[in-house]
């Protein structure tokens, strides 16, 4: 299958993607809400609702956003290198979880309600103290 055909069926059969998709494939993190696909060889990550997909990518972008400065970007355009998805994804939900005191990202939808309750919104987080985890996040080593 090339690349083309894949991203066709990809596109086709998870027609809700999960937002945290490398986070949640590289087992990081959890969602109550994601489902893996097995597309070819591939893997991919489906949300099961599409209100908590929207409100994660709320997330995403709000996390992006502030992290301008740690991926050492005057702004945000396109898709980014699989590091520094990484390091926004992974980075972000620990430093979120570790603002609202919890553990380790069992539940992404969970961690976003939660936000939402305690700060009212996804654009009042505490951002100085979670991109603080983007820029100290480490993606793995390739083995």
């Amino acid at each position: 299958m090339d690349e083309h055909e894949f991203q066709q069926t990809r596109e086709r059969l998870n027609q809700c993607p999960c937002t945290f998709e490398k986070a949640i494939l590289s087992s990081r993190c959890r969602c109550a809400k994601s489902q893996r696909l097995n597309i070819a060889e591939r893997e991919a990550a489906a949300c099961v609702s599409h209100t908590a997909q929207a409100r994660c990518a709320v997330l995403l972008d709000q996390l992006y956003q502030n992290a301008r400065f740690a991926l050492k970007q005057a702004r945000i355009e396109g898709p980014q290198s699989h590091a520094k998805a990484m390091k926004v994804q992974c980075g972000g939900l620990f430093g979120l979880a570790t603002v609202l005191s919890e553990g380790p990202v069992e539940n992404i939808d969970a961690l976003v309600t939660q936000a939402v309750e305690t700060f009212g919104s996804l654009e009042d987080l505490p951002f100085s103290e979670i991109v603080k985890f983007i820029s100290h996040y480490q993606v793995r080593a390739k083995k």
